[in-house]
């Protein structure tokens, strides 16, 4: 479903890029820009990406206390960390965390957005949508929990092929279509899916905030990495 017009209500979950700041900024700053108003309400961050550089089998939580940026610390939530020790694909594993830029970029833009939240932070490796919906659930919780999913879209196609391919990929989540995700699509695929999966069951709407590509972004149109940004709320 296609969001349109201005919502009343929050959102309960957010869908951001996460290139370097020149190129995906403009789109992840709408993202974030939709949850300031939350900034009172919000005190937990679920932050789901992909493992883009250390094979994964299933999905890690890294075993540290913080994570710093520029900006200062962000507490890491133990006893959400803790909660999902039951589910055989969590791990506590620190090694596809370090070298992950996936989840570090946006961190950023949540703390100038909130005033001061804990933070559940997961990189997905080789895992069934499924999986990311079942921790979802585990983690939903209310008003004081927003999910964010970090995904850049189609990567290394001209631009007007990359126009063409995100706009079917826009389409897909907006329709709630997680099945029709593969790596062609997104490079956080797996967490999308996860994502439009547990928001089917929760009632929410994907509403589409920005689309474009680092064509639009950083000038050069011959070989391009797409970005979108949504919102979901109550339908």
């Amino acid at each position: 479903m296609v969001g349109t017009g201005t919502r009343s209500e929050t959102p309960k979950a957010v869908i951001a890029p996460h290139a370097g700041y020149i190129y995906s900024g403009r789109v992840a700053a709408a993202a974030f820009g939709a949850v300031r108003d939350q900034a009172e309400i919000v005190d937990r961050v679920v932050l789901i990406g992909p493992a883009h550089y250390v094979r994964l089998r299933g999905i890690a939580a890294p075993t540290s206390g913080a994570f710093e940026t520029p900006l200062g610390d962000v507490p890491l939530d133990q006893e959400a960390i803790a909660a999902m020790a039951d589910l055989p694909f969590v791990s506590e594993d620190d090694a596809p965390h370090a070298p992950e830029h996936a989840l570090e970029v946006e961190l950023p833009f949540l703390q100038l957005s909130l005033r001061s939240f804990a933070l559940v932070p997961l990189v997905v490796g080789e895992a069934r949508p499924q999986e990311v919906a079942q921790v979802l659930a585990r983690l939903w919780g209310g008003p004081e929990t927003l999910v964010v999913i970090s995904s850049d879209l189609s990567h290394y196609h001209a631009y007007g092929e990359a126009r063409r391919l995100d706009a079917q990929t826009a389409a897909i989540i907006e329709g709630g279509e997680w099945g029709a995700l593969d790596a062609s699509r997104a490079c956080g695929f797996l967490p999308v899916a996860g994502l439009l999966i547990e928001a089917a069951r929760q009632g929410l709407a994907a509403q589409r905030l920005a689309l474009c590509n680092s064509g639009d972004t950083a000038g050069d149109r011959s070989r391009v990495v797409g970005y979108g940004a949504w919102a979901f709320h109550g339908s």
